[in-house]
């Protein structure tokens, strides 16, 4: 499995055979095919893997303030897209097609639920459900842009991330109730920390 991992993280799945994942993993192609029955079917399972792993991490809870949950998931969800690099590279440019779409999707759907939670909107209305799944978007795509390139600090990426949670509220509450009491409910006794700069200015 980790084997597939690696192998479909680095290439389309249409470039990887049965072949190269049984040398990989230092296997018979017999055996591959015993046990997934074939390429497809040895994908999707890698990427239900990651999907389980990445899931698992993300139930965990800190206790606290909603920001604070909402930052150590965050803090979590990092943790796992750098120790699971491949795996989790793989699983989000799975593509949206046939099973492998339904494993991604269901992926964005737990989230989203934990998410919501953690901000105390279980059962989110029209506009706040549209500013979650927008934030879920940016944390996917910041996510991968910073694997890629790590030139930025890891914590301030998921300082930049909590901050735009903040900021997508403060426009959503303009025209929302709920994602103005969900807002009030984040920020409330929130004491705003100085900008990394200045934190290691005076480190």
């Amino acid at each position: 499995m980790a084997a597939a991992l690696e192998l479909f993280s680095r290439h389309d799945a249409e470039e990887v055979s049965i072949d190269d994942v049984a040398s990989a993993a230092g296997a018979s192609r017999a055996l591959v095919y015993h046990y997934f029955g074939g390429k497809q079917e040895l994908y999707a399972a890698a990427l239900r893997s990651a999907a389980a792993r990445l899931e698992e991490t993300l139930c965990l809870r800190d206790g606290g303030r909603p920001l604070d949950e909402l930052a150590g998931g965050l803090r979590r969800y990092f943790d796992f897209v750098e120790e699971h690099a491949t795996g989790f590279a793989a699983l989000l440019r799975g593509g949206q097609a046939g099973e492998v779409g339904e494993i991604v999707d269901g992926v964005r759907r737990r989230l989203y639920q934990l998410v919501s939670r953690q901000i105390c909107a279980a059962e989110p209305g029209a506009l706040l459900r549209i500013t979650l799944r927008s934030w879920i978007a940016s944390v996917e795509t910041a996510a991968l842009d910073w694997l890629e390139h790590r030139d930025v600090e890891r914590a301030v990426v998921e300082r930049v991330l909590v901050d735009q949670m903040v900021a997508l509220l403060e426009i959503a509450a303009g025209h929302d109730r709920e994602a103005a009491r969900v807002l009030k409910s984040l920020t409330l006794e929130q004491v705003v920390a100085p900008p990394v700069g200045d934190m290691e200015a005076h480190g």
